[in-house]
Order: C-alpha cells, then structure tokens, then sequence
C-alpha cells in the first residue's frame, strides 16, 4: 500500500486524530494507538487496522518508554491541548533533536499559538470560529452545525492527514522532519473556500437559507415523499432543471423562471407537493437514469444494497459484521486495504509492538510487573 513502511505513535484521543490515524492505517502505515493504562475501555470508534500499546505515562519509566517509541517512528500524531507533551518531556524539541527525521503532528481546535491556543471547544466552537458555521442554517432560523463533520473530521483529521503525506513527501527530498500545526479552525475555513472565494459572483449575496445552495433554491433542496422518506435535488443547470420539470410533470411554460427569487417560495411549494405524491421507490425510478440530479436521500441501512455502492463495493463488513465506509479515494496500482478486525483493546498489542521496537522479553516483563505498561492478558501473550 502507498503508507507501507511507514510507523506512526498515535496519542489516544477523540474523534479527529483516530480519524487521521484511521486513514493512514487504511493506506498501509502501521499505526500505534497509545492508550492510557487502567482505562476499561477505549473510545476510539475508528481503530480499524491499528495496534494499542498502554503506557502509564505518569511515571517516569513511561515517559521514557513512549520517547523510545516516537524517535524510532517516522510520525507523532498528539491530540492534546498547547503545552501537555512539553510537559512530559516529549515535545518536538526534544524528539526532533534524537530523530531529525520525524513527523511531529499537533491537531488542535485552536493552533499552537493565539490567544486559544489552552483553551478548551469542540467541532461546534471550531466552526463558529471558522466563519463558516454564520452560513449554515435555513432561511429564519439559527445556524446550525452539521453534525460534528466540518471541523472535526474535514478540517481536522483529514486536513491533518493531508499535512502527514505533504511532509512525508517532502522528506524524501530533505531528509528532514518538521512540526505540524493543524488548527481545527483553519482546517474548518479552509475546507470553506469556495464559499469564501465565491461571495465575488454573487452566490451568496442573500442571507443565510436564502441562497443558490444553503436551501433557499427549491431546485437545491430535499423532499418528502408519501412514505415519509426524502429525496434531495440538485437541479442547477438549466438543462438539469428541464429535466427535473419533466420528471415531476410540470410544464415550465406555465411556471416562473427558475432564478426568479421571489417565485421561489411558490415553486417550492409545487415541488413539496409533486414529490409527496409517490413514494422514494417511485421517485427513483423516475429519475434514475436522468441527468435531473435527483436522487434518494438513503439511510445508513439502505447504502451498501444500492445498485450503484454495491457495484463499486463502497462499504465494508470488519469481522463482527459491522458495515462502514471503504476508504476513498481508490488508487488503481497501491489500494487501501482496511484492517476487517475489530477495534483493538487497550493494550492488546503492547508485548508485541515492544518486542517490534527491540526491547527484550525480559525487559517488557519487568515493565508489566512495575505497571509501567499494561497487556490485554486474553488476546496478547509474552
């Protein structure tokens, strides 16, 4: 795989930097998630292909070990606010002074610099931050965050992911290392800048919700059908939005234009009621096969039994049964392979990714005996 070779010591945190960690363990890396020790159990939902080594970090021996993993890896990815791994002793200074080749990664809500940089947010924060967040909301109403998908996971793991594979490239180069400063806000604007770079032409001009594509457009808009499912349309284009007359049975020689702002509350009314007159099975048929950009809104349950997905094999079964993503984009000659087994436990893997890194049998059991590291004793043996 394109990652294949490559070691990365991930701090155990939330959301964002699994994520990351996530998508360079589908692409081939060989991701070492850290765990905490005496932790029931992990929360990292996006484990899949990665090992967990439980190190107790408060002692100085576990401070010592954890400096031992990340100069013989070739990335650090930290999750933790402005100042903690400097507190342990392991910020980049001292790492990138032992290992000039590492990759020392700090995906953080607010950067490593501002007058944020210690405070605490979540995706919701990050995204009011960004601008972005003034923006989304329909027409009336408050704005509204996406679920926790913009600053999170956009802006920051795959931003940060984005930034691991730019200096991995640029290393075969230089032969050097260098600290990332991945800022959930930035990652957030920076994902938004079509809609920044776009409020020159005219496609935001109108408030929030009242817009070509924020829903104030009732050709780029969902709708319920007579089974209580949706349909989303997407019919910008005149020669789209034809074809979405034509689906519907409306004749637009008796309907206003379709960039006629103030029709629009009208049309959409027309739309809402055409739409609620067949079920989504009906509408799909309709419309698939057209270029009316009008397709099922489907559920997480219907995904991978669409033709479509299906075909491509877009979502995958990891050995417990549970279906998710397969990881995008495809590359033709070096594919992602995702790890099908289920989420390491804390500590499954610890003996054996010591005895990778070189410490003798002897040493890793004298560290389970201290406490220093912690074993899962059903799946791992020395």
């Amino acid at each position: 795989m394109a990652l294949a070779g490559v070691r990365v010591i991930e701090l155990a945190g939330l959301a964002p930097a699994p994520f990351c960690g996530m998508i360079l363990a589908d692409f081939g890396a060989k991701v070492i998630r850290v765990d905490r020790t005496k932790v029931a159990m992990s929360m990292d939902t996006q484990a899949r292909g990665k090992r967990s080594v439980a190190i107790n970090l408060k002692t100085e021996a576990g401070r010592t070990l954890l400096r031992k993993l990340c100069v013989q890896s070739d990335v650090v990815l930290e999750p933790y606010r402005k100042g903690v791994m400097e507190k342990l002793g392991l910020g980049p200074r001292e790492l990138l002074m032992e290992n000039p080749r590492l990759i020392y990664t700090r995906l953080t809500g607010y950067g490593q610099s501002g007058s944020y940089a210690t405070a605490a947010g979540h995706d919701i924060n990050y995204l009011a931050m960004s601008g972005l967040l003034s923006r989304l909301g329909r027409s009336g109403e408050k704005p509204y965050a996406p679920l926790n998908l913009v600053a999170d996971f956009a802006g920051g793991g795959l931003t940060c992911a984005l930034g691991i594979v730019l200096a991995l490239l640029e290393r075969t180069k230089s032969g050097k290392g260098q600290v990332i400063d991945a800022s959930m806000v930035e990652g957030a604007a920076y994902t938004g800048s079509f809609v920044w770079k776009s409020r020159s032409v005219g496609l935001w001009d109108r408030s929030r919700g009242e817009n070509l594509l924020d829903s104030g457009a009732p050709f780029y808009d969902t709708y319920e059908t007579s089974d209580g499912k949706h349909m989303a349309v997407g019919a910008i284009e005149p020669q789209f939005y034809k074809q979405l007359l034509q689906g519907l049975g409306l004749d637009a020689g008796e309907l206003p234009p379709q960039m006629s702002f103030d029709d629009w509350p009208e049309l959409r009314r027309l739309f809402t009621q055409r739409f609620a007159s067949k079920t989504q099975a009906d509408w799909s048929r309709v419309f698939d096969g057209t270029d009316a950009c009008v397709t099922p809104v489907l559920t997480f349950d219907q995904v991978s039994s669409h033709p479509h997905n299906q075909e491509r094999g877009s979502f995958v079964k990891d050995s417990s049964g549970d279906e998710s993503p397969r990881p995008a984009p495809v590359l033709s000659r070096t594919p992602a392979e995702p790890g099908l087994g289920s989420n390491p436990d804390t500590g499954e893997h610890t003996v054996e990714v010591l005895a990778e890194y070189g410490f003798k049998s002897a040493e890793i059991e004298q560290m389970l005996a201290a406490g220093v590291v912690e074993c899962n004793a059903v799946k791992a043996k020395l």
